[in-house]
């Protein structure tokens, strides 16, 4: 025994040497990536550091991986100390490291928790069903590991109060507790659950020696890292990607008659569970609210059934059968679901049973008559319906709750006769209930009819009431049966949706007729052609194009007239907005143009006058211009621009944009700034002026558009008005906007 006693000391020694190994080695693995060196260069660092800290390379390693991981392993409270984070790193090392459980609680029990004074650990593995198998163990007398080797349902021991409590048991005195546990003679007791997302894969078991005296907060925090280490180890059964059941689960909740459902969790940023996805719906279910399969598969818990997280209802009790592995049987409880937003409780024997990292959930819903009663009063309620009975002999009548309500009565009240119906409704419509009631007593025939019910409190319903006569076998009225229906929500939808309707055809007709007059004042004012003006050696021709539709009509002007100072005023526009204030301020601007241009002032000053109309004198219009005024003495061309796209050159066979001279848009600015440009026009040379519904698209850059402008100007023409007529053709705007262009030509 000496021999294996020895060779036992010597294999933990060389596993604790290798642990720490591992440590050193990952921090010169961290000062690789942090100071760019290689592999020499960082154990040369690390030792030099070491040196200098006057501490081991182990505990330098220790806290550059503390610094780097971002964990809580070593952040515990009261007990700050080099020697526990090392105690603790090593541990954690031993553990990843190590190849099977065994070699974790050996792990566990030599670095961490020996030097807490701990004599013996245990880590149990959680079945399915509940069960504990002791997975992992060191301390503990030669034979005592058999012994406990399997603890099954229903056995009362410390790992399993903390397997089903969800949390740390800590006791004081196993003796005293009563609990059976491994290792008898070791009182002091903690038992810890381990698991991730949601799932508790097993527990840790720590004894002591003596009976256990309160724990610092330091040694409940490092207790509770070392079980999680175990998580990883004892989780082998929850697969990281849930997206399909396993066939045996499926073909089980396929094989069962009752409506049952594969759910797997969904597991939140912080690692608690958030839902439970359905992955599978069996052939035989049967939803709580009438729902196909299809409604329910594929969504999570949570959205198909959203009063499963009531406090002590479904959602809670999955939740803890998937944590611990402990079965839920209950032969009677109530189940929540929601038909049209009105909850829907119904009775039923529910079981439920973890199978790996999957939830089985089973139903049989009970009491099917009173579930239907149920079903039967929900749409009675929702369809505003109460119904009645009157015995025809006995005089007794029965209302349900819902017709009391209807009349306003409380409960209890006595029920209105059908024969006196008549007394309860707006004058005006008691002649149709005489003729009903007259239908249904004496002639003893089905029957309806709609009127309006007064109640007692001064409310006017309009109900739909709907008899039937009762008869025996001679033809004797028995019973007379029938229902309420409140329609009132419906009528005043039908009086209001016909006020609509009538609001709307006036609204379509009045649009019709500002369309209509919108586009004859722009055909009087703006004709789509304009004739040919020869004056001065100088040809001017105008095209005009109106939006297609007719309620965009109206932003687009142009002009083109010889002034009494015997020059030739050519000028382009474009109105924000349409319709009747689109062609109204066209008027204004157009006309207030030619009326300013009388006084002989340059095209720069004419539209800081143009502005001062648009922004003062009108309301509030914004728009773009350019103002040009040909000397035919000179045959200079003076023009400003007004935030207006600038004019094409056609000369000698090319085409080409003028300067983008300054000048913001009129109405913008109180007191804006316009330049002025010359252009001196020779033989041949022809200058278009036009507006954006000529060149712009949606999905083009305005560049390209005047780039296909220029190109398409390019094209050799007869003469002017066929230049013009080519260039609207061929425009490739799709802005649905008017279109303008003036071309000034000298011959």
């Amino acid at each position: 025994m000496s021999t294996i006693d020895r060779l036992s000391r010597e294999m933990d020694e060389v596993r604790a040497t290798a642990d720490g190994r591992a440590l050193v080695e990952l921090a010169k693995g961290v000062l690789v990536e942090r100071l760019r060196c290689g592999p020499a260069q960082a154990a040369e660092q690390l030792a030099l550091l070491a040196e200098q800290a006057g501490i081991t390379q182990l505990t330098l390693a220790v806290e550059i991986i503390n610094e780097v991981s971002g964990d809580t392993l070593t952040a515990v409270p009261d007990e700050p100390s080099r020697t526990t984070a090392v105690r603790l790193r090593t541990a954690e090392s031993g553990a990843l490291g190590a190849d099977d459980t065994q070699a974790v609680a050996q792990s566990l029990f030599t670095h961490a928790l020996a030097p807490l004074g701990a004599s013996a650990v245990a880590i149990w593995s959680a079945g399915s069903d509940a069960s504990l198998t002791l997975a992992g163990h060191a301390g503990f007398e030669p034979g005592e590991a058999s012994r406990w080797h399997y603890v099954p349902p229903g056995v009362s021991t410390p790992a399993r109060r903390a397997l089903v409590e969800r949390d740390a048991v800590w006791i004081v005195d196993l003796d005293e507790s009563g609990l059976p546990s491994i290792g008898p003679g070791l009182p002091g007791r903690v038992a810890v659950p381990a698991g991730t997302g949601g799932r508790i894969a097993g527990v840790l078991e720590i004894c002591w020696p003596a009976p256990l005296a309160p724990q610092s907060l330091s040694v409940h925090k490092q207790v509770e890292a070392l079980a999680q280490l175990c998580a990883a180890t004892l989780d082998s059964t929850a697969a990281p990607n849930l997206a399909r059941a396993p066939s045996e689960l499926v073909d089980l909740a396929d094989g069962l008659l009752d409506p049952a459902l594969v759910l797997g969790p969904e597991i939140s940023p912080d690692g608690t569970i958030a839902d439970f996805r359905v992955h599978h719906v069996n052939r035989g279910f049967v939803d709580l609210a009438g729902r196909p399969r299809s409604a329910i598969a594929g969504k999570s818990l949570l959205e198909a059934y959203p009063l499963a997280s009531a406090e002590g209802n479904l959602f809670d009790k999955i939740e803890h059968v998937h944590a611990t592995g402990e079965s839920f049987r209950a032969e009677r409880m109530t189940l929540a679901a929601l038909i049209d937003e009105v909850p829907l409780t119904v009775a039923a024997s529910v079981s439920i049973t973890r199978h790996g990292a999957l939830v089985l959930v089973v139903w049989r819903a009970q009491d099917e008559t009173a579930r239907l009663a149920n079903l039967l009063q929900h749409a009675q309620r929702l369809g505003r319906v109460g119904g009645f009975e009157e015995e025809r002999h006995s005089g007794r009548i029965m209302w349900n709750s819902q017709l009391y309500a209807l009349y306003g009565l409380a409960p209890g009240t006595d029920p209105v006769p059908l024969a006196e119906i008549a007394a309860h409704a707006h004058p005006d419509d008691v002649l149709s209930l005489n003729g009903f009631v007259h239908n249904v007593l004496r002639d003893r025939q089905q029957a309806s009819t709609a009127f309006r019910l007064q109640r007692p409190d001064g409310v006017t319903r309009h109900v739909r009431v709907i008899a039937e006569p009762v008869l025996d076998s001679q033809g004797e009225l028995l019973a007379v049966r029938g229902a309420y229906q409140d329609v009132s929500a419906q009528h005043w939808t039908e009086v209001a949706l016909s006020a609509t309707q009538d609001q709307l055809a006036i609204t379509e007709q009045e649009s019709l007729e500002r369309n209509t007059l919108t586009l004859q004042l722009q055909q009087v004012i703006m004709p789509p052609t304009h004739p040919t003006i020869d004056a001065f050696g100088l040809r001017v021709a105008v095209r005009y194009r109106p939006a297609a539709q007719e309620e965009l009509v109206g932003g687009d002007w142009y002009d083109a007239v010889v002034l009494p100072t015997k020059q030739i005023l050519v000028s382009v526009g474009d109105i924000t907005g349409h319709g009747i204030k689109g062609a109204t301020g066209m008027v204004v601007l157009r006309n207030a143009l030619r009326g300013l241009a009388a006084t002989g002032a340059g095209p720069a000053q004419l539209l800081t006058w143009l502005n001062l109309v648009a922004h003062h004198l009108s309301d509030n219009i914004i728009a773009t211009a350019i103002c040009g005024l040909y000397d035919p003495h000179t045959r200079v061309l003076r023009w400003a621009r007004a935030g207006h796209l600038p004019p094409v050159l056609i000369r000698d066979g090319d085409a080409e944009l003028l300067p983008m001279l300054r000048g913001v848009l009129l109405g913008a600015l109180a007191e804006p700034s316009y330049e002025e440009g010359q252009l001196q026009l020779e033989p041949g040379d022809t200058l278009l002026l036009y507006t954006d519904g000529l060149v712009e698209r949606r999905d083009v850059p305005l560049d390209d558009c005047l780039d296909h402008l220029c190109e398409a100007a390019r094209t050799p023409a007869s003469n002017l008005d066929e230049l013009l007529d080519h260039l609207l053709a061929h425009g490739e705007s799709n802005t649905d906007d008017d279109t303008c262009v003036v071309g000034v030509q000298l011959p």
